[in-house]
């Protein structure tokens, strides 16, 4: 078994389409650095905190389970990616 990273880079992005509705995401709209924080989150996956994020990242894939910024919701129309 191998054990989760204890940091990544959450990217905050726009959530676009281009011309032909096929998703392109835009710039980087906010990053930052989240560290585990040795729990687990409501999605089951391991929390991890740092600037203004709370996020659930699945370790093997990559991917943001869920995710607050400052205290909140995301804003509506971004999406949160690991960097």
């Amino acid at each position: 078994m191998t054990s989760s990273p204890s940091r990544f880079t959450v990217l905050l992005k726009p959530q676009l389409t281009d011309t032909d509705s096929h998703v392109d995401h835009g710039g980087v709209l906010r990053s930052a650095t989240v560290e585990a924080t040795g729990t687990t989150g409501a999605s089951g996956f391991p929390r991890y905190e740092g600037e203004g994020i709370e996020a659930d990242i699945d370790p093997q894939t990559r991917t943001v389970e869920a995710i607050t910024v400052d205290g909140g919701d995301l804003p509506y129309g971004w999406v949160a990616e690991v960097g």
